[in-house]
């Protein structure tokens, strides 16, 4: 998660990078947003993304208030 200077965010959302591949998650949802990753780094993603909803709302609200959000664990 990081913050995209000048843009104004309205949906909840967190960025996910494998290889080359690019993907964008609605926190609340866990739904793709834009763009694409294998179907089992996906399944990975959403499998975390259940896992750290709460952290993942905690860092947005961070975000949002000017501060660097935490580094939250990855599946291990």
């Amino acid at each position: 998660m990081y913050a995209e200077a000048g843009e104004r965010h309205n949906v909840p959302h967190f960025h996910v990078r494998y290889g080359e591949h690019k993907a964008t998650f609605e926190i609340e949802s866990g739904d793709l947003m834009v763009g694409y990753l294998p179907k089992s780094q996906m399944r990975l993603v959403e499998a975390w993304a259940e896992l750290h909803r709460a952290e993942l709302k905690a860092d947005w609200a961070m975000l949002l208030s000017g501060q660097a959000p935490r580094k939250i664990a990855p599946l291990s």
